[in-house]
């Protein structure tokens, strides 16, 4: 049937005929966030439905769609019919960076890298539970199983998104699909004479030594070292207001004599807002720290070490590790530990409980000396 036009920008309707009379149904085309012509059907005259409500519905989607927001329900009532995942992909991460979501960059490269070349241009609904097995399958071959795992996670979300939205009304299978095994447990810590070995190994490098230093003197996750401004330091009293960007919240870390005057010969030159850690003149970023400094602990700590074995292998994180380890070596209260950590529960500072000194004979020593 000839599709007609009316006064409106892209508001169309059909003859059509409803309990034997005639009739008309109201369609209206717009082109959705992914360039493509839509044509949606609004209902019939009989139904009630008149031009000028068509153009409403119209003006409403195109203005949600040229401002990034949600779609009414009517905009989102689509057939699976040449839905890729790679469509899908792309209105998920859309809406991510809509809302400045930081894990945005990392969850599209992580699409790139491991979803899209084996199931970007499938039809969404052609997806099987049996290829998810078996792209869990293939990516074990060379890679951690935590990493696996985020794979996957990333896979089902962008399908439930499109669940969500009502895009597809088919079945997300990847929750079926069982998790593989992670062992977070980081046993390897550098002990005293590690880190004396690690230092004099970057003491040359100014930039890498003042970060080792600082992370072994306050435990700082490495967002949370390369975020230290001159404003978070202070030098009389040897302290840092470090942030913690894992749970969004700050507390204080404290650093010795000596790096103190190691930052005292720059930081005169740096105003309040600049990062103590930069190359030419800008913060170095994490990805830049992990070029620097992995090859070192690689050379000096993980020579034969399987690539897959996180347990024993040194990283940049085991230095926090290693601050917290030492600190239960020579016997800092397990509440002082968490303090120093920012660790919002107990329990995940009591792993390093197991390293504190066996103390409790001389604490008997002390209460019964004046009984006996």
């Amino acid at each position: 049937m000839a599709r007609i036009k009316t006064k409106y920008t892209g508001i169309y309707y059909r003859d059509s005929k409803t309990n034997g009379k005639a009739d008309k149904t109201y369609y209206i085309t717009y082109k959705n966030n992914l360039n493509k012509m839509v044509e949606l059907k609004i209902g019939k005259f009989s139904e009630g439905v008149r031009e000028a409500y068509c153009n409403a519905k119209r003006n409403e989607i195109v203005t949600k769609l040229r401002l990034g927001e949600d779609l009414p329900a009517v905009a989102l009532k689509r057939t699976n019919k040449s839905i890729s995942v790679d469509d899908i992909a792309k209105i998920y991460f859309e809406y991510k960076e809509l809302h400045n979501t930081k894990s945005v960059k990392s969850e599209k490269q992580r699409y790139e890298n491991h979803i899209k070349p084996s199931f970007g241009k499938l039809n969404i609904d052609e997806v099987t539970l049996s290829q998810i097995e078996n792209l869990q399958i293939l990516k074990i071959k060379t890679l951690a199983p935590k990493t696996v795992n985020h794979i996957l996670e990333l896979f089902s979300t962008i399908f439930n998104y499109a669940i969500t939205k009502e895009i597809f009304k088919g079945i997300n299978h990847i929750p079926k699909v069982k998790k593989l095994k992670v062992d977070n447990q980081r046993e390897r810590y550098l002990d005293l004479n590690d880190i004396k070995i690690l230092i004099d190994e970057v003491r040359s490098n100014e930039l890498i030594y003042l970060f080792c230093l600082l992370a072994l003197s306050t435990g700082g996750r490495i967002t949370t070292i390369i975020n230290i401004q001159k404003k978070d330091i202070n030098l009389s009293s040897r302290t840092i207001t470090l942030k913690d960007y894992k749970n969004n919240t700050t507390y204080n870390g404290f650093i010795t004599n000596k790096i103190v005057d190691l930052i005292s010969k720059n930081i005169d030159a740096l105003d309040s807002n600049d990062y103590i850690l930069q190359i030419n003149s800008k913060k170095i970023s994490s990805r830049q720290m992990q070029k620097r400094l992995k090859p070192i602990l690689d050379e000096l700590f993980n020579q034969g070490l399987d690539a897959n074995d996180s347990k024993n292998r040194t990283v940049i994180h085991t230095l926090r590790h290693s601050f917290a380890s030492n600190l239960a070596i020579n016997g800092t209260p397990i509440y002082t530990i968490q303090k120093l950590l920012n660790h919002k529960d107990i329990n995940m500072t009591l792993r390093y409980a197991k390293l504190a000194p066996d103390s409790g004979k001389d604490m008997v020593d002390i209460i019964m000396k004046n009984i006996i």
